[in-house]
């Protein structure tokens, strides 16, 4: 039986994680309005805490070391998704892509930089099958070259370095498509700024330019091409890392859901409306009714992404999990925020309080690690045991 049932430690972490998520709001409008300016790697107010230790996970045989994270995850985002409250060493996504799929020469070189993943291209988006930056070796210098953009790079402008999406081959799919690590100052690699967005204003998101980038042969992710491709940063061996990754996009989705849930809740009861959870809906007010549906769609998400993550603990597949949890907390994330907007009316949608912003912020959640759209193709896949060409 799966069992979520948190010791006293765990619930002691958890409630440090939200009082420092607290002093994140405190900063929350201003990086959204003043986007420009990069919000600290560490708040003053928070020098103070000592951030509850997050011991090393074995996802192979620790349970609820997985589930503890996700729990975590929330209560961050469940202060404000821009605003960042510790120092980012524990990297990026492209830290996760080295741990999956770089060899130990360099995991060991890479592992202490903080690694951006870049894949979205101006004209590939949620395929990224059609990239179409392109890698040619040197066979004289021994040196990739590397040409081509990429767009909403997460942690892209303070990242030390990128684990870049490239083809062998444009016409070869996903066959020809080959992982990069690529360092910050390497000839070539350029950062012209800062994306400007609909929400998460804050967050260091950056368009990435490879014009004859050169970078020395040994940057393949995973080693040399004459390796197979399943080890040698191949498609297939990068792919496994959003096994983790997207039921982390989830947990930050529901961070959010949970922040807009909490506010409407002390709105509600500030007015005099009674949430009353022994009664039946119908016998309640219609907006209290309305508050206990999206209540049931959060915990029914939150339910699925820890299934999900249990699984990884328990080292069981979770690809079809991974899909289906942020499939769904995608889509309940902006349920809920907006839903909370409609209850509170002009009050959810005013600047003197974050639901509004939070209901921007919430859209990457069903965008980023594949969109909900292509989620579902995967879902379809695995139920149905549909080919890539059947969903085409």
């Amino acid at each position: 039986m799966i069992d979520f049932r948190l010791t006293e430690t765990d619930k002691a972490a958890l409630a440090k994680i939200r009082a420092e998520a607290l002093i994140a709001r405190k900063y929350a409008r201003y990086y959204d309005e003043n986007e420009n300016e990069m919000a600290p790697d560490e708040l003053p107010e928070a020098a103070d805490f000592v951030s509850p230790s997050v011991p090393e996970i074995d996802m192979e045989t620790d349970t609820h070391g997985p589930v503890m994270m996700m729990l975590q995850t929330i209560g961050n985002f469940w202060g404000d998704y821009t605003v960042r409250l510790r120092k980012r060493t524990s990297g990026g996504l492209g830290n996760a892509a080295l741990a999956a799929a770089g060899s130990p020469d360099q995991i060991e070189k890479w592992g202490s930089l903080v690694l951006a993943m870049a894949i979205t291209e101006p004209g590939c988006g949620s395929d990224p099958s059609r990239v179409q930056t392109t890698a040619v070796l040197d066979e004289e210098t021994n040196e990739w070259v590397l040409n081509g953009e990429k767009i909403f790079v997460t942690t892209g402008i303070r990242a030390d370095g990128v684990v870049c999406w490239a083809t062998l081959d444009p016409k070869a799919g996903r066959a020809g498509i080959k992982s990069f690590l690529v360092e910050k100052g390497a000839p070539g690699f350029e950062v012209p700024g800062k994306e400007k967005k609909l929400g998460i204003r804050a967050d260091d998101t950056a368009a990435y330019v490879f014009n004859n980038c050169r970078i020395p042969r040994e940057n393949l992710l995973g080693g040399d091409e004459s390796i197979p491709k399943s080890s040698s940063g191949g498609f297939r061996g990068v792919m496994k890392t959003f096994n983790m990754t997207r039921p982390m996009t989830a947990a930050m989705g529901l961070g959010i859901a949970e922040a807009a849930l909490d506010f409407t809740r002390d709105q509600l009861e500030e007015a005099g409306l009674r949430i009353d959870y022994t009664s039946g809906k119908a016998t309640q007010n219609a907006a209290v009714e309305k508050f206990i549906e999206l209540e049931a769609l959060y915990e029914a998400s939150k339910l699925v992404t820890l299934q999900c993550v249990y699984l990884a603990g328990k080292g069981l597949p979770n690809n079809m999990e991974s899909s289906v949890c942020k499939a769904h907390a995608g889509s309940t994330v902006r349920t809920v925020t907006q839903g909370c907007i409609d209850l509170l009316g002009p009050m959810g949608i005013s600047r003197e309080h974050l639901l509004e912003k939070w209901a921007r912020d919430c859209r990457i959640t069903d965008i980023y690690e594949g969109t909900g759209e292509i989620q579902r193709l995967i879902i379809a896949r695995g139920l149905l045991e549909y080919s890539r060409a059947d969903l085409s």
